[in-house]
């Protein structure tokens, strides 16, 4: 069984997550932490949880939610895992960066590609990784259908969905994305997303002005 614990990141109030598996090992998605006791909050809840990171995980890769990926990548040796539309994503990050004033290290190790309708697992715990382009051309969740939860990354928030002005943002592929692949979800199903509180796929079935 997996406990989600978020964290939110950075000037842009990013939610970084961190799924633990009840045993010692735990993976981290989107690692927003800029400053420095951002990074050190991460890595001592870790450490005094008593886990070990296994997974390196980017639902996309605009610049809120990789600013902590080499520091996570150095701290526990790990490689990146981001969908292949995603790597141009990637490498323009730090030029994003220095435009809002925000310059960082990018993430310079292996990447390994996800793959949309395969499954991420930690232990016996696993994650099907859904593709769902349109705030970003490479965009993915990743859905726990055993806990009924989704990491869905800046797609859908309560009430609200990712914006679709940044380079590879297309608002009608968006909005496929969420009804093809989320609305056919349980109603019940958690949604943790990367700005803001959780919703549930039903409650933004039924009230999202975006989607009626």
């Amino acid at each position: 069984m997996l406990t989600v614990k978020s964290f939110e990141f950075n000037p842009v109030q990013e939610n970084t997550y961190v799924l633990s598996n009840g045993k010692d090992a735990c993976l981290v998605i989107d690692p927003g932490c800029y400053f420095g006791h951002e990074r050190t909050e991460l890595k001592e809840h870790i450490e005094q949880q008593g886990l070990s990171p296994k997974i390196l995980l980017n639902t996309h890769c605009h610049l809120d939610h990789v600013f902590g990926n080499q520091f996570v990548a150095e701290t526990w040796d790990l490689p990146l895992h981001l969908h292949e539309k995603e790597r141009p994503v990637l490498a323009v990050a730090p030029a994003m960066g220095l435009q809002w004033g925000m310059p960082f290290e990018n993430y310079r190790g292996e990447q390994i590609l996800l793959v949309p309708g395969r499954s991420v697992t930690l232990d016996d715990d696993r994650l099907e990784i859904l593709f769902l382009p349109g705030h970003s051309p490479g965009s993915v969740g990743f859905y726990c259908r055993e806990e009924g939860f989704l990491i869905g990354g800046d797609v859908l928030f309560r009430e609200s969905i990712g914006r679709t002005d940044l380079p590879g943002g297309d608002h009608a592929t968006l909005l496929k994305s969420i009804r093809e692949q989320l609305w056919p979800l349980p109603d019940e199903t958690i949604v943790y997303p990367g700005h803001g509180e959780p919703t549930t796929i039903g409650h933004e079935r039924a009230n999202n002005p975006f989607l009626r």
